[in-house]
């Protein structure tokens, strides 16, 4: 069994050559790799015992291009992405929002009254992204990346707060947003902001452990 270990890290440590994440990543199959034999501790053919580590890891040809694809990603384009995209929501929705109170158009009125008839639904869709946030965070760089998942999160969540102060202080005016701003709706969205740190968190913590 260990001798099956160290071969796996051996090539795949050959095939990572000079990656900078080198000796993280070893460690970390290192540390998979123990928990998986300890499982397979009873099976006694070795064949059958590698092809449990190939089906759970895949082989090491697989694992190293699979990092190396990662250096493509850098930590710095993966935070822009997500905070571009969740600004690019808020100015589409604003833009909805004002053309739909300074203009007649019928067409625009009845896409209004579409989407405002259905708030969970757009909630529930916009909590997806920020649980995507968070896992494509965990995927692309593993234990290393919560910090970036934090630093993103804060960042991206700049859009939101301001649009609360906004409104709760009248700076735009509440009949912009009718019929959505009732009371149930507003806690609502309270308690929603609330949870998207936990769902970032758990959904990286998922990412994390699929991209082993």
């Amino acid at each position: 069994m260990e001798r099956l270990k160290s071969e796996f890290l051996e090539d795949l440590a050959t095939l990572l050559g000079n990656h900078q994440e080198k000796e993280s990543i070893l460690q970390e199959y290192d540390a998979h790799l123990e928990e998986l034999l300890m499982s397979l501790s009873q099976v006694e053919n070795e064949e059958a015992v590698r092809e449990q580590i190939y089906d759970r890891f895949g082989a090491p040809e697989e694992i190293a291009a699979m990092w190396k694809e990662e250096l493509s990603v850098t930590p710095s384009n993966m935070k822009w992405l997500f905070i571009a995209i969740n600004i690019f929501f808020f100015v589409g929705g604003g833009l909805l929002t004002l053309a739909h109170n300074l203009f007649n158009w019928n067409w625009l009125s009845s896409l209004w009254s579409e989407l405002t008839s259905v708030p969970v639904l757009i909630a529930f869709i916009y909590m997806l992204f920020w649980a995507l946030l968070g896992y494509e965070i965990g995927k692309g760089f593993g234990h290393k990346g919560k910090k970036l998942m934090k630093k993103t999160f804060f960042l991206a969540l700049i859009p939101n707060i301001t649009l609360m102060v906004l409104t709760v202080f009248r700076i735009i005016p509440h009949e912009w947003f009718n019929p959505l701003l009732k009371e149930t709706f507003i806690m609502l969205c309270i308690f929603l902001t609330l949870l998207l740190y936990p769902i970032c968190l758990l959904s990286y913590n998922w990412g994390k452990k699929a991209s082993i």
